[in-house]
């Protein structure tokens, strides 16, 4: 059964009940205020009775019209149960309690009555006085019809039975109604996973009408959905990267592995070579060889970039910097490097960190132009790298740090194209940024930016004075060729 429904059947069954006591209570009030009267009526003329009774017991006193006029129906009983007189044309019903009431041993009492198929109301008591035959006490029986609190108790039922029936009519259609309302987010939430489940498109919502339980349900669904939804799109981003990645990996490698083969092909063939033509090629095939291990290493270090880091740590950048500085100066012996390191550290992979470093030295170390200088500053905003070389063309800008892409003053040098991509991918793994840029005074500039902080030990500090006092902290190597 649906929940809609049992909700409903639930809540008309409540209102059934209540509605059920209330008329039950209403009846049985009623009943007892009109029975009640009668008894303050019978009462009443017992009192009159008990005064007058010993002047003449065959003449029974009347009543005053504010006690409802006597009772239609009355008759004297003896203590042996003998009816000493009676009006009314019925005769009473006589029991022993009614001898024991004669007798003054028993108490006054009601009871209901039917003589003759009619309904009473009767009210015996005991009267004493000057009472005929020597007798000191009698029951007296008075009896009122119970015909017109019959007829209206009647009416009652009638009206509180159509009553009863409309209210929980009413009630469970309210009850639908408002159920209908209330779990109308909860419909939605069914409905759209449904359509998830058929379409499997996660960009669907839910509709938040109020900030209930429903509506906090429906709004913690529709946060579960962005949630997969953005999962989702990193997915496929993330599956899309790695075919572009291995479709471009295919076509680089092809180059580098055809020319090797051809090479190593031609040593094989046993052809006639002069030592000059076998030299060059056995030079041509470990220049490949290289190229195709640089490219292979990079392949790695790309695809190792979408994973997560394993080894986190409080790193000094600025010591780093340093040792790419010296690496770079032996790779490239021919430019100038200037430093300006300040101490700072970084939460990050020291791995990852240098080889970022390493690329982008190695990139203004080919782009230097005439031997330099360039230029390295270390602060608080990360690394910055600056050549004096030709710049960037504009159009290559936006596409300078993609993979593979080889701008226009690089296409005639040899590299892979991953250089730059894996410094945007080390940045942004470390939760900063990479930049690039021409200068006003001409060369390119990059910018490594990271969230870096102050180093914990009280020596940095100290070392961060003596960079700033002394000169010689700046290094500047200048080797020819």
């Amino acid at each position: 059964m649906p929940l809609q429904k049992r909700i409903s059947l639930v809540a008309a069954a409540a209102v059934a009940v209540a509605v059920a006591i209330a008329v039950l209570i209403s009846y049985f009030a009623v009943r007892d205020q009109l029975v009640g009267q009668i008894d303050t009526e019978l009462r009443a003329e017992s009192a009159l009775y008990e005064a007058r009774y010993g002047s003449n017991s065959n003449a029974n006193p009347g009543l005053a019209a504010r006690f409802g006029g006597p009772a239609p129906y009355n008759q004297a009983v003896g203590p042996r149960g003998g009816i000493l007189s009676a009006q009314g044309g019925l005769t009473l019903p006589v029991t022993a309690t009614t001898k024991e009431v004669a007798l003054g041993t028993a108490n006054a009492y009601l009871s209901d009555v039917t003589v003759n198929g009619a309904e009473l109301r009767m009210y015996t008591f005991e009267v004493s006085g000057n009472l005929p035959d020597n007798l000191t006490s009698v029951a007296i029986q008075l009896a009122r019809p119970l015909a017109s609190v019959n007829n209206v108790l009647s009416t009652l039922k009638w009206v509180l039975a159509l009553v009863f029936l409309m209210v929980v009519g009413l009630a469970a259609w309210l009850a639908r109604m408002a159920t209908r309302r209330v779990l109308a987010p909860l419909a939605q939430v069914t409905a759209t996973a449904q359509l998830i489940g058929e379409t499997d498109d996660l960009s669907q919502r839910i509709d938040v009408y109020q900030d209930d339980e429903v509506g906090q349900l429906a709004s913690r669904f529709n946060a579960m959905l962005a949630r997969l939804e953005s999962s989702r799109g990193q997915l496929d981003a993330s599956v899309a990267a790695q075919r572009q990645l291995v479709a471009d990996a295919s076509h680089e490698l092809r180059t580098p592995v055809t020319s090797l083969r051809t090479n190593i092909e031609v040593l094989l063939s046993g052809a006639e070579l002069d030592d000059d033509d076998r030299d060059r090629l056995l030079t041509d095939v470990v220049e490949q060889s290289e190229e195709l291990s640089a490219l292979v290493s990079d392949l790695i270090e790309v695809a190792r970039g979408d994973m997560p880091q394993e080894t986190v740590e409080d790193t000094r950048l600025d010591r780093l910097v340093e040792e790419a500085f010296d690496r770079a100066q032996r790779n490239a012996p021919e430019v100038e490097f200037v430093e300006h390191v300040t101490p700072v550290s970084v939460q990050g992979n020291p791995e990852r960190l240098m080889r970022a470093i390493n690329n982008l030295l190695d990139n203004a170390a080919r782009h230097a132009g005439n031997g330099g200088p360039v230029e390295v500053t270390v602060d608080m905003t990360g690394v910055t790298v600056r050549d004096h070389g030709e710049g960037i063309v504009e159009e290559d800008l936006p596409h300078i740090f993609d993979r593979f892409y080889r701008g226009a003053n690089s296409r005639s040098r040899q590299g892979s194209g991953l250089g730059l991509a894996i410094v945007r991918q080390v940045a942004e793994q470390h939760g900063g940024s990479v930049t690039a840029a021409n200068d006003e005074g001409g060369g390119a500039v990059f910018t490594l930016r990271l969230p870096t902080s102050a180093p914990a030990d009280a020596s940095a500090v100290a070392d961060a004075s003596a960079v700033a006092d002394d000169p010689s902290v700046t290094r500047d190597a200048e080797v020819s060729a």
